[in-house]
């Protein structure tokens, strides 16, 4: 499972665990039934605290994306239906626009010129793929 912490960001690690783990199932990386690390051992890879991580397995089971079962581990439940997995996707992207939003802020750069750069960027694309 591939989950990147930005220690950097001013988006909480647990939201940051949160969100990535969101974007694995609506990506088709995790499926249902897949088993998570334990708590421990995903602290451990991410190098933070143990609470961060049951904080964000705590959510996660909030909203039924996953369940604990004692003694057995973490699992994926079943696929959420696709209004929800539609939804998951959207808040995925928008947590993924205000990340990039922050650090074009953070880097010095106003919002009309974060946005023009991403325009820029995303024309370009558009000439590659076109070629």
């Amino acid at each position: 499972m591939n989950i990147q912490i930005d220690f950097r960001s001013d988006m909480p690690i647990t939201n940051q665990i949160v969100e990535q783990i969101q974007r694995l199932l609506s990506s088709g990386e995790l499926k249902q039934n897949d088993q998570l690390p334990t708590v421990r051992a995903l602290a451990q890879d991410l190098r933070v605290n143990f609470n961060t991580v049951a904080r964000a397995y705590r959510i996660l089971d909030e909203v039924g994306v996953i369940s604990t079962q004692q003694g057995r581990g973490t699992f994926i439940l079943e696929q959420p239906p696709p209004e929800t997995n539609q939804r998951l996707r959207h808040e995925s992207l928008e947590a993924l626009a205000r990340r990039y939003l922050a650090e074009t802020k953070r880097l010095g750069f106003s919002r009309k010129t974060s946005l023009l750069i991403f325009q820029e960027m995303q024309e370009e694309e558009k000439e590659t793929n076109n070629t």
